[in-house]
């Protein structure tokens, strides 16, 4: 298994003829992921590449029996686009775009949690990927291996050193999810923790957290009260002076909150491994498997 993803997802992209958007789709369908519609108004009826474009998300999953929406709508419009594929019937969004105004994440939030059964990964993330089944954003294929350590984070990059390192050291992969850091994120580190512990495919977890918001605070409690596979963590930011943003907007710290310290502290009283550096991750699992 994996969680969110498998080799039975189909993917329509909402910006499929964009350039970012074209240039990830079609990688991803030459790793085996089912892009099966794209969309974009007024281009209904063209093609990129074999791939059909429709003009709504509601005649790609008509035709196509797509599930899954995968979203390079530039920001302006990146939160319609979002709520037009819940409303379409859409089970996972995954929102790559960036910059989207805070006022209009919290609105696609609202909208989503209070009338769709739709989980929202992103806005302004790298996506997924369940090695070997199937790749729904921006993530390189080449780094991962198939396996059965779960991977959640914050920032894109540590995402991609992360599994790096696991593959380095023979540690495969069941799925690699990046959550984004924007201040008002759809699926949490909660929300995947709980799948990775409910998937039998999934043996352990690395957990990337960094300075800013509770999250990870609130991530610890739930390691502590629900799991019962070994989580190994990092924390991003540990020398970032109070009141900075440092990369994602919702990576500040403000008064003693968000802190580095804390979130560690929280972690590691939870009964998490947490290491100083990114490059420990392997190791650090590895010697707990």
């Amino acid at each position: 298994m994996s969680i969110l993803i498998d080799q039975n997802t189909k993917v329509v992209v909402q910006g499929l003829t964009g350039r970012e958007g074209q240039f990830h789709s079609l990688r991803n369908r030459e790793y085996g992921t089912n892009v099966v519609a794209g969309t974009r108004p007024g281009k209904g009826g063209e093609e990129v590449e074999g791939i059909p474009i429709f003009d709504s998300v509601k005649e790609a999953i008509s035709e196509t029996e797509a599930n899954t929406a995968l979203v390079f709508v530039p920001p302006k419009f990146a939160g319609e686009a979002i709520i037009e594929s819940s409303e379409a019937g859409c089970s996972f969004v995954v929102c790559i775009t960036e910059g989207i105004p805070a006022k209009d994440e919290a609105k696609v939030f609202d909208e989503i949690t209070n009338n769709y059964k739709t989980k929202l990964l992103g806005p302004n993330c790298p996506g997924l990927i369940s090695p070997g089944k199937s790749n729904v954003g921006i993530m390189p294929h080449e780094i991962t291996k198939s396996g059965k350590t779960g991977v959640v984070s914050r920032s894109g990059t540590l995402t991609y050193q992360a599994v790096h390192e696991l593959t380095q050291i023979d540690i495969g992969q069941s799925t690699c999810v990046g959550i984004g850091g924007d201040p008002v994120p759809g699926l949490s580190f909660i929300d995947i923790l709980a799948l990775f512990e409910s998937d039998d495919d999934t043996d352990s977890v690395v957990m990337i957290g960094e300075i800013g918001g509770t999250s990870e605070e609130e991530a610890a409690e739930f390691i502590s009260s629900s799991m019962s596979k070994p989580v190994v963590a990092y924390i991003a930011g540990v020398t970032a002076p109070p009141g900075k943003k440092m990369g994602h907007a919702g990576a500040i710290i403000s008064g003693n909150k968000g802190t580095a310290k804390a979130k560690i502290g929280a972690l590691k009283k939870a009964g998490a491994t947490v290491v100083n550096d990114p490059t420990e991750l392997g190791i650090a699992l590895k010697s707990l498997l």
